[in-house]
């Protein structure tokens, strides 16, 4: 008897969408008896926990197909093929097109190539992918955005994802009123480099048009949230929308991966500390309500302590609250893993203390939303969350998918507590 496909995402939100899309079309073309895992290659743990993961899903499921996709499979497809446990290794591309599991299905019993990845840097469109949305009945995910232009030394993201490429705004636009019109109450924009969208689309508009375009257009979507931003690209339509749009949630993820001008420079960032120092203080200047989180990364290569506790600084100096740490890890290929690198177990505590200094921004953060009422997206019927993107736990069913507001009573770990 044959049974429906096992899924494990690796990786970021737009992982995480393609992984539904892709659901949708092993279902629409029948597959069964195989798992599909989509791997991440952000660091070199992140491959190491794939193929860790490639081998349980391999043993809990005998005799099923094991397909491997993703960023990893899409930058060193012969470290997957090389695994006993794997059946087939298909790419970024392949993973989105219908013909692809069109071939696999229903039990592979058709003659495809075990290797399935081309040349992504080839690549010059991104399709909508037309999903339903994941995740809670209150939230869904929209892809607007793949690729990146960029070449930062520590990053082998744009080999596995290709140059920035983005869905037209009407597409977007018509996808996001379909959502709402289902009741999803937020819409959250995602892509590789996000603020880069339109660079590609006639006119050149930018991502401060499409979040104007979007709140305009679709008057009945209640909440519109951007994920992860590279706070120098932000225009100016954007910081329009930070002061003037109360349906743009007042949380901003940023790229700002450290906090000394010195060590950007060599990870051939486009901004320095002062840049991210300026955005943050204009947009709570727009936005007194603004909470910030940022990827960091800890133990680049040269990282002296001098410029470590710039890092540390930078969390205080911005602002932040929601931290995102990356010890550094050298990935074949890039600039920085020719740089000399630092020792593994000074990497790790410097991540360390950075994320303990990340916990105690969030307990401020909490502390100081005591005493406050929030309007709560509910995405279980004990859990939401507030508009800066903080859980909060209820003592009694509120409705599942819907905005409540809530008087702030304590804080519970990094949860905020409510009746």
């Amino acid at each position: 008897m044959s049974t429906p496909p096992v899924f494990s995402n690796h990786g970021c939100r737009l992982n995480m969408y393609e992984t539904e899309a892709m659901k949708a079309l092993a279902a629409e073309h029948g597959l069964s008896d195989a798992v599909v895992v989509n791997t991440c290659a952000v660091t070199a743990e992140a491959v190491r926990k794939a193929k860790k993961d490639i081998r349980r899903l391999a043993r809990e499921n005998p005799g099923a197909a094991v397909i491997v996709t993703g960023c990893a499979a899409q930058t060193e497809p012969e470290t997957f093929a090389a695994m006993p446990e794997v059946t087939r290794v298909i790419g970024n591309i392949e993973k989105m097109q219908p013909a692809t599991w069109a071939a696999m299905a229903p039990d592979f019993a058709g003659e495809t190539e075990r290797v399935q990845v081309d040349d992504i840097m080839s690549v010059t469109e991104t399709a909508g992918h037309l999903i339903d949305g994941f995740g809670t009945r209150s939230r869904a995910y929209v892809q607007v955005q793949n690729g990146c232009d960029h070449r930062c030394t520590f990053c082998i993201i744009p080999y596995g994802r290709g140059n920035s490429r983005s869905v037209p705004a009407g597409v977007v636009v018509e996808q996001i009123r379909r959502l709402a019109a289902q009741g999803y109450e937020e819409i959250v924009l995602t892509g590789v480099d996000l603020t880069s969208w339109g660079a590609d689309l006639p006119g050149t508009p930018r991502l401060g048009d499409l979040v104007m375009r979007i709140l305009k257009l679709v008057p009945e979507l209640p909440r519109l949230r951007i994920s992860s931003i590279d706070s120098i690209e932000v225009d100016e339509n954007l910081m329009c929308a930070i002061a003037e749009e109360e349906r743009l949630m007042p949380h901003l993820h940023l790229s700002l991966q450290h906090g000394s001008d010195l060590i950007l420079k060599r990870m051939k960032r486009r901004h320095l500390r002062g840049d991210a120092i300026r955005f943050c203080e204009e947009a709570r200047r727009l936005r007194p309500e603004m909470t910030f989180g940022a990827d960091i990364i800890a133990g680049f290569p040269t990282e002296t302590e001098d410029h470590f506790a710039d890092s540390l600084r930078l969390v205080e100096d911005c602002g932040l609250t929601w931290l995102h740490v990356f010890p550094y890890s050298a990935r074949p290929g890039t600039p920085a893993a020719r740089m000399p690198q630092l020792d593994g177990g000074l990497v790790k505590e410097r991540a360390a203390r950075l994320r303990a200094l990340g916990d105690r921004a969030v307990a401020d953060h909490l502390s100081a939303q005591v005493g406050r009422t929030h309007r709560v997206l509910m995405e279980s019927p004990r859990m939401g969350r507030t508009e800066q993107f903080a859980e909060v736990a209820f003592t009694a069913d509120r409705p599942e998918g819907r905005t409540v507001e809530a008087r702030i009573e304590g804080v519970a770990g990094t949860r905020l507590t409510a009746a």
